[in-house]
């Protein structure tokens, strides 16, 4: 990204520099960004990869989810288009 941090609506971020944490090397640790009305968002973990445990290299032990906290993404959006009629 060729400006300063500042100039993005940067809405999400890795926890690390590096791998695994920071999987693509994204400036800034980007993982989502927005425009800057905040109704476009843009991100780099695919959660539509992530939906169930075993999709995931690492869940959590004891977690008895049916689908990952992910899910929620596209219940939101979901309700978010069913409020439009």
């Amino acid at each position: 990204m060729p400006y300063s941090e500042d100039k993005y609506q940067i809405v999400s971020k890795y926890a690390y520099e590096s791998y695994p944490a920071s999987p693509n090397g994204s400036d800034y640790n980007t993982a989502m960004m927005c425009d800057e009305t905040g109704r476009h968002l843009v991100m780099m973990p695919h959660i539509e990869r992530s939906l169930f445990q075993w999709h995931w290299a690492n869940y959590p032990k004891g977690r008895k989810d049916e689908v990952s906290p992910w899910m929620e993404a596209f219940v939101n959006a979901r309700k978010w288009i069913e409020n439009q009629k």
